[in-house]
């Protein structure tokens, strides 16, 4: 009997491909709680094929436990392994050693930190040629910042639900409601600028009963603004004469972003104000609209700051910080989105090359500062990342 003959077999190759590693840290910033992702939100990365990895308790601010995410498929790693990741989503400005825990190339995708507290930090970024992107800064294919109009729709309507439980406070405030009832006249909310964050404000105000005025120098974006919030609201330019005398009948006071930069209330403007009213400036530059008021963070706030002897006129800041599990829920699908997008793009340099509103949003990339802001920040040159992305 012959022998068999072997024949010839086509070999199979299963291409096995590493799966991206997102890492979320926890936030071990005094003035920002907000976190980027909901058990929900990260079970959705891993069944698109992503690796989550999340330092113990970073979830806690928004009131998750790690258990919750652990059935999500996440896994609960310690510091080191969490800024370790491909993908590192950490929403406050990092600090130089938290950088140093970074691989270098790796992707950090967090907010735009313009304070000389977080040039060092993004020095680090620049030397591990990190790609740095700022959420807030990234745009859609019609020129709309999805992350940033997201967080400033939230500090709108915080800012307004916050302002009317610090007025019904029977012992720290007047013991009013902020919508009027028979016969009482009902509280005066006045806006500064007319953005996502204005209109949100002004829909929740319009909802609770108050009476709103609007004002801005850019006529165009204030007509958009009253479309939007219909014949409840009361629109005007900064006229000064008719800026001042709304600044003093307004129990609350609310400033956005106004481009250029307008409607500083001074303190000369702020003696005409009432005793006790909220203010909340909902800026890029905290603080910046009422330069003569204390500052008081709402991430740190506690009713002891309105006892007996404390200011009478207060600034609030960082309104979204006192709502961060809204904040999780609202930013989660966004960050699936773009997260795919990247995927399917094979890779970062790739998404950017392909995607114009992506590029608004980076920071550095590859041991370059591709942001004008942060590159005056750091007293260096920046690089058009278009041209960089070309050769790269």
């Amino acid at each position: 009997m012959d022998a068999p003959t072997p024949l010839e077999q086509a070999l199979r190759e299963a291409a096995v491909e590493r799966a991206a590693v997102v890492g979320l840290p926890a936030s071990r910033s005094d003035n920002e709680h907000r976190f980027p992702l909901t058990p929900e939100g990260a079970a959705q990365l891993v069944q698109r094929g992503f690796k989550v990895r999340m330092e113990r308790g970073a979830a806690s601010h928004i009131h998750y436990s790690d258990e919750a995410y652990t059935r999500c498929g996440v896994e609960i790693v310690d510091r080191a392994e969490a800024f370790g990741g491909d993908i590192v989503v950490y929403l406050p400005a990092i600090d130089v050693a938290d950088a140093r825990l970074m691989r270098r190339g790796a992707l950090l995708l967090t907010f735009l930190h313009c304070v000389p507290e977080a040039a060092a930090g993004l020095e680090c970024l620049l030397h591990r040629h990190i790609i740095t992107i700022a959420l807030d800064c990234i745009a859609d294919a019609g020129g709309q910042r999805p992350f940033a109009d997201i967080l400033h729709e939230i500090d709108g309507r915080a800012a307004v639900a916050i302002a009317s439980s610090l007025l019904a406070d029977a012992i720290h405030g007047k013991g009013i409601l902020l919508g009027g009832v028979a016969g009482i006249v009902p509280c005066e909310v006045m806006i500064i600028g007319s953005d996502m964050a204005a209109v949100a404000a002004g829909s929740s105000a319009i909802g609770l009963g108050a009476t709103v005025r609007i004002f801005d120098n850019d006529i165009y974006r204030l007509r958009s603004a009253l479309e939007r919030l219909g014949p409840g609201a009361i629109g005007s330019s900064l006229h000064p004469r008719v800026f001042e005398k709304a600044l003093a009948s307004a129990d609350i006071v609310i400033a956005t972003d106004t481009s250029p930069r307008c409607g500083v209330v001074d303190s000369a403007m702020m003696d005409v104000m009432k005793k006790g009213v909220i203010s909340f400036d909902l800026s890029d530059a905290p603080g910046s609209a009422f330069p003569a008021m204390p500052v008081v963070d709402l991430d740190l706030a506690s009713p002891s700051d309105a006892r007996p002897g404390s200011p009478v006129r207060m600034c609030y800041i960082n309104a979204g910080n006192a709502v961060p599990r809204t904040v999780a829920m609202a930013l989660s699908n966004t960050f699936v989105s773009m997260l795919d997008e990247i995927l399917v793009c094979d890779g970062v340099a790739n998404a950017l090359k392909l995607n114009c509103g992506l590029r608004h949003g980076a920071v550095t990339f590859l041991g370059k500062c591709v942001n004008s802001r942060v590159a005056r920040l750091l007293g260096i040159r920046p690089v058009d990342i278009s041209l960089f992305l070309q050769f790269s």
